[in-house]
C-alpha cells in the first residue's frame, strides 16, 4: 500500500486574536511545528489529513481571515490552496520542464 505525504506550509493572516489562537490549536493538533510568527509546516501530511484540515480551518475563520497553504507534492507540482473572504482557491505553479 503507497502511502502519499506531502510536504504543507500554512501562512495565518487571521483577523483577530481569537482566531489566531483557534487556528494555531489546529495547526498543533494536526501535527506542524511554527518556524516564524505566522508560518506553520509539516513533512508528512496525508491527502485525507489535508482535507480535514481545511474544514477544519473553515470552521474557525471567519470573512476577515486569511489562510494559504503550500503543498507540496501534490500530484507533483506545488499547489496554492488559500481561504479569503471565506472562499477558498486553488492554483497550481507548472514546472517550465
Amino acid at each position: 500500500m503507497l502511502i502519499i505525504r506531502m510536504f504543507v506550509s500554512v501562512m495565518l493572516d487571521p483577523g483577530g486574536v481569537e482566531t489566531s489562537k483557534s487556528l494555531s490549536a489546529a495547526l498543533i493538533e494536526f501535527g506542524f511545528t511554527k518556524v516564524q510568527r505566522a508560518c506553520w509546516e509539516t513533512a508528512s501530511m496525508s491527502p485525507e489529513q489535508f482535507d480535514a484540515l481545511k474544514k477544519n480551518v473553515d470552521a474557525l475563520t471567519d470573512y476577515y481571515d486569511t489562510v494559504r497553504f503550500y503543498q507540496f507534492p501534490c500530484d507533483g507540482q506545488l499547489v496554492v490552496t488559500e481561504l479569503h473572504q471565506k472562499k477558498w482557491r486553488r492554483f497550481t505553479v507548472h514546472s517550465q520542464g
